[in-house]
């Protein structure tokens, strides 16, 4: 498939262009006019690029890859190296950031939601991106503790829980993925028992506490997997090029 045919298909299924980000979305490195192999990958990492160099891949699609806001514009140290390595191979990097967080059947917080098997998602109704938080209810009151071990049991990863003080059970969730804990207050009023994201800041746990909820540290990396995951499947169905996961370990 030729690259400018490639990048009009993601760009339609991602809508990326009305979203205001923090990064350029689309392709970043510009490598073979020809797409005919895609590794994806949560983070364009010099693994992940040696991955797709092993792999003979020609193009590799991310949801955290380069250029973000308030970094160094100089091309330096790794991001040289990662870059040449791209350029060297004729490896073309697409990344799309907050489209494949938010997109409502194949993005990071609607996939999070159905891995945990939550009725009901909807997106925070005041909030944009639409989609950048979600809530949802599971099938019955669970207790905090239950609940916890069932995300560190789905991700493969040790979630960290900070205690409602009032230990209450848990029926209603809302989430954002990655580094989505600021949008706890947010989630606060939509009366829920639970929040979950990726990391935590100091002051999170002051206000999951004075908030009377629930809130799990999961994993930026842990749950951000699935979004890149499911595009790059979706895409491998309508366009036939074969997409393969790469999953680098990354504890965070």
């Amino acid at each position: 498939m030729k690259r400018h045919e490639f990048l009009t298909l993601i760009d339609k299924l991602l809508q990326a262009n009305p979203i205001s980000d923090y990064c350029p979305n689309g392709l970043q490195v510009e490598g073979s006019a020809e797409i005919s192999k895609i590794i994806t990958g949560v983070t364009a990492s010099q693994a992940l690029i040696d991955e797709a160099v092993d792999r003979k891949a020609d193009c590799i699609l991310v949801h955290h890859g380069y250029f973000w806001k308030g970094e160094s514009q100089v091309i330096t140290g790794l991001k040289q190296r990662r870059i040449k390595t791209l350029l060297d191979n004729n490896i073309n990097l697409v990344a799309y950031h907050l489209p494949i967080d938010v997109h409502p059947t194949l993005g990071n917080n609607i996939q999070l939601g159905n891995l945990f098997s939550i009725g009901n998602i909807q997106a925070h109704p005041l909030l944009k991106p639409e989609g950048i938080v979600m809530y949802g209810e599971l099938d019955k009151k669970v207790d905090a503790n239950s609940f916890r071990q069932a995300i560190s049991n789905l991700l493969d990863r040790e979630a960290m829980h900070v205690s409602a003080p009032s230990n209450k059970l848990i029926r209603k969730v809302a989430w954002c993925t990655g580094g989505g804990q600021n949008y706890i207050d947010a989630a606060f009023e939509l009366g829920v028992d639970a929040f979950i994201s990726g990391e935590i800041s100091e002051q999170t746990t002051h206000s999951a506490r004075e908030l009377d909820i629930h809130y799990y540290a999961a994993g930026h990396h842990a749950t951000e997997r699935y979004g890149v995951k499911s595009v790059g499947e979706y895409l491998q169905e309508v366009t036939g090029i074969e997409c393969e996961f790469v999953d680098i370990f990354n504890p965070a």
